[in-house]
């Protein structure tokens, strides 16, 4: 085994603090090279809290690693990534990747013409749970599917930011759902969409091959809700999938499967194109309501 992938981090948030920042540290496969955040007082204690540097600039950042993480609003991942990958760094990236389709655009472009890494944090996709979904779901002959995702983001919590509270459920859960849906029953080519994204809204998915599927999203629950979950059906059985079955394994293997795309290159198939592709298919939803 090689050394581990040096990744800085860029956000000091809450996400960074529960997730990017002790998975990266963890290794093997990588180690975090150091934090910087908009706000350098919460970079300084992140990146104590870590034993690592915290940078004042962004390229000190850059110069201290080979890929870097973004855990920030996205319509700063937008700018913020398309400079580390001019900078030659491959990128792991959250989602959405900006807050319009135009940036998240811009933003892929400027990874293709770097010719940089990159890979999505579709959470549930890094997960054994899943990856055994969508195993089984390939023997069903899958003709339709349901997914739904209902939080209580609006009504506050760390997770109640700006960009959350405008934008509402289909640009935060929404690729989840539809990224699910997507794998399990093929291609999405249409989408139908109605509601609000401040309160429900539903969607009717076509995908290649004939398969429609629905998903509803929000975050206006109250309460205990369940967990986010995705049911396909074929003509040779069904399979279920919830948010429940996913454990912490999934963000160790999420990196480590970037340490090895950074590493080996070919690419991964949940990299920023896949990304934009989702996004586009939200975008058109969005433009419906």
């Amino acid at each position: 085994m090689g050394e581990p992938l040096a990744v800085g981090l860029v956000g000091a948030g809450p996400w960074a603090d529960m997730v990017h920042a002790p998975t990266l540290a963890a290794g093997p496969d990588t180690r975090l090279a150091g934090v910087w955040a908009r706000r350098p007082e919460a970079s300084a204690e992140l990146a104590a809290k870590r034993g690592v540097p915290s940078f004042v600039r962004l390229e000190e950042l850059f110069d201290s690693c080979e890929a870097v993480a973004f855990s920030v609003p996205p319509d700063v991942q937008a700018d913020l990534a398309a400079r580390a990958a001019r900078a030659g760094k491959a990128v792991l990236l959250e989602k959405p990747l900006a807050m319009d389709l135009e940036g998240a655009r811009r933003l892929t472009d400027a990874i293709g013409e770097a010719a940089v890494a990159s890979q999505m944090v579709f959470t549930l996709r890094y997960s054994g749970a899943a990856r055994a979904f969508l195993d089984q779901v390939r023997g069903l002959q899958a003709f339709g599917g349901y997914g739904s995702f209902v939080s209580s983001v609006l009504s506050g919590g760390p997770f109640a930011t700006p960009w959350r509270l405008e934008r509402g459920a289909l640009l935060d859960l929404g690729p989840h759902i539809v990224d699910l849906l997507d794998a399990a029953l093929g291609r999405v080519v249409g989408v139908r969409a109605h509601g609000n994204p401040l309160g429900w809204v539903g969607l009717m998915l076509e995908h290649e091959g004939g398969a429609v599927s629905e998903a509803s999203v929000s975050m206006a629950g109250a309460g205990e809700l369940p967990p986010a979950r995705i049911e396909v059906y074929g003509r040779q059985g069904h399979a279920v999938l919830d948010w429940s079955k996913v454990g912490d394994e999934a963000f160790a293997t999420m990196v480590a499967e970037f340490a090895s795309t950074v590493r080996n290159g070919g690419g991964h198939p949940l990299d920023a194109r896949h990304g934009l592709r989702i996004q586009e298919i939200l975008a058109s939803a969005e433009a419906q309501l």
